[in-house]
């Protein structure tokens, strides 16, 4: 069983930046993909970014150049460092681990845990 939590969500300016955190309880953090999904009110969950190992990686056209995700496997620990941020990016951001293969990475329905949820607001 792994329990994800994530922090560092927030009210933000436009152009300015968050990084968000996921802890992670679980002894085989390491061995998951894992990645970050939001949600804006009225819209479907969508596909952030999503890292295997540290050089592995995939990101959402939209934030591709703007968001970096890291994790820190020592400490069990997910990154999202959002710079640059737009209205458009106001959501609710999930972290999510998937055992499946980092060839679904973008598939929210092949990740078997879920965090609670962080808000992002970014007013224009």
């Amino acid at each position: 069983q792994v329990q994800l939590v994530e922090s560092g969500g927030g009210l933000v300016q436009a152009g300015g930046s968050l990084r968000l955190s996921c802890a992670s309880s679980g002894r085989t953090f390491s061995s998951y993909v894992m990645g970050w999904f939001r949600q804006a009110p009225g819209k479907e969950r969508e596909f952030v970014a999503a890292i295997r190992e540290s050089t592995n990686t995939n990101y959402a056209v939209s934030v591709k150049g703007r968001f970096t995700i890291s994790r820190d496997n020592a400490k069990n620990t997910l990154y999202l460092q959002m710079n640059s941020l737009k209205p458009e990016d106001t959501a609710v951001y999930y972290c999510a681990a998937s055992s499946a293969s980092y060839y679904y990475a973008v598939d929210g329905r092949k990740y078997d845990y879920w965090g609670q949820g962080t808000q992002v607001t970014i007013s224009s």
